[in-house]
């Protein structure tokens, strides 16, 4: 595909549900458009989605095709696919409830016929230059309600966004992370003013450090994890 358009996009919920925003980045030809907003209350998936379809819809009628960037899993597979089906099912899942952020999917599926899409789904926060802009847009929308946003010549913008690598360490780094999070706990380890403690239940973890200052905790996976951990964190 000859593309000549590349977006990136990005949606953040601080709470998730919670105070949001979405980011986009446009850089077409010559210039470069960013766009964003602010929703009192959201979550990540939705302001995902808020971001593509403000994104599409500022370059529908072009002739141009167009590379979306984004790290969003549900946004790439419910657009590609997903979509399609539900519309189909008058807006319900296979389990007979309703379509979350079905006012969106339903803008968006027209826009997805408009417009020559390639997708790249690409890790999150790895150092893509235009995904880093468009998620420091959409956090800034979150935290603040509002921020200035650039509209104008390429050669005015700071950043350079015909690079699109990224750092492939962080990007397994993060994927190892989230392999480790699906695992079954053996354990969980807490240290909270020096004091180290092993839990059996994230119950007990979570109650011990929810809202302390300076506390930390970690899942263990096994015996030996555990020990590693206690060791980690000071402990004997």
């Amino acid at each position: 595909m000859d593309t000549q358009i590349t977006i990136f996009t990005d949606g953040a919920a601080k709470g998730n549900p919670g105070r949001g925003g979405y980011g986009v980045v446009i850089s077409e030809k010559d210039t470069v458009l960013e766009l964003g907003g602010f929703k009192a209350h959201t979550t990540n998936n939705e302001m995902e989605l808020k971001a593509v379809v403000e994104a599409l819809k500022s370059v529908v009628g072009k002739k141009e095709s167009v590379a979306i960037y984004t790290d969003s899993k549900y946004v790439v597979e419910g657009a590609k696919g997903w979509v399609f089906g539900w519309a189909k099912n008058g807006w319900q899942t296979k389990a007979k409830s309703d379509v979350l952020n079905k006012d969106l999917w339903k803008e968006l599926l027209p826009l997805l016929g408009k417009v020559e899409i390639e997708w790249h789904k690409v890790p999150g926060h790895v150092g893509i230059i235009g995904n880093e802009r468009a998620d420091a847009i959409a956090s800034g929308f979150a935290e603040k309600g509002d921020m200035a946003l650039f509209a104008g010549k390429k050669a005015d913008y700071e950043l350079n966004l015909s690079d699109t690598s990224y750092d492939e360490s962080k990007a397994q780094d993060r994927s190892d992370a989230r392999k480790r999070q699906a695992l079954k706990a053996f354990s969980y380890i807490s240290m909270l003013d020096g004091v180290v403690q092993v839990h059996q239940t994230w119950k007990e973890c979570e109650a011990r450090v929810k809202g302390k200052k300076g506390a930390r905790f970690k899942k263990s996976l096994d015996k030996k994890n555990e020990g590693e951990i206690i060791k980690e964190f000071g402990g004997k």
